[in-house]
C-alpha cells in the first residue's frame, strides 16, 4: 500500500510542477504558437488584480513569474520540496483570491485553482517524498 501512496505523492508533485513551469513557459513564449506572451501576461494580470495600483502590475507579473519557476523547479526535482509546496500553495490561493476578487468566485472554481492550492497544501504535509532529492539527502 505504501508503494501506492509514493507514486500519488509523486504523481501530485510532478502535475504542480508541470502546472507552473507550463504556465511560465507559455509567458516566455517557449510554447511557440501555443504560447500567451508576456504582453498577453501582463494585460491578464493587469485584470487579475484590478484592485492593484496600475504601475505595480509589471513587479506582480515578474515576481509571480520568478516565484512559480522556482516552486515549479523545486518540485521537479523534490528538492525542498515541503517549502515548495507551501510557497505553491500560498501562491496559488492567493491568485485565487485575486481572481474572486476580479472576477468573482466562478472564475478560480472553472481554473481550479482552489484544487490546485489544496494539492499543493496537501503535499506539504506529506512525511517524505519518494523519489526526491530530499529522499537522498536524509538517507
Amino acid at each position: 500500500m505504501k508503494i501506492y501512496q509514493d507514486i500519488a505523492i509523486l504523481f501530485l508533485r510532478l502535475a504542480l510542477a508541470s502546472g507552473f513551469l507550463s504556465a511560465v513557459a507559455s509567458r516566455l513564449g517557449l510554447w511557440g504558437r501555443h504560447s500567451s506572451g508576456w504582453n498577453n501576461f501582463i494585460s491578464y494580470a493587469a485584470q487579475v488584480n484590478s484592485f492593484a495600483p496600475k504601475n505595480l502590475i509589471p513587479a506582480i507579473a515578474v515576481v509571480s513569474t520568478i516565484l512559480e519557476t522556482a516552486f515549479g523547479v523545486l518540485l521537479l526535482v523534490g528538492y525542498k520540496t515541503k517549502l515548495a509546496a507551501m510557497g505553491a500553495a500560498l501562491l496559488s490561493f492567493l491568485f485565487a483570491a485575486a481572481m474572486t476578487w476580479s472576477f468573482g468566485i466562478k472564475e478560480p472554481f472553472d481554473y481550479s485553482v482552489f484544487a490546485v492550492s489544496a494539492g499543493a497544501f496537501l503535499l506539504a504535509t506529506m512525511p517524505h517524498y519518494a523519489w526526491s532529492i530530499d529522499e537522498l539527502i536524509t538517507r
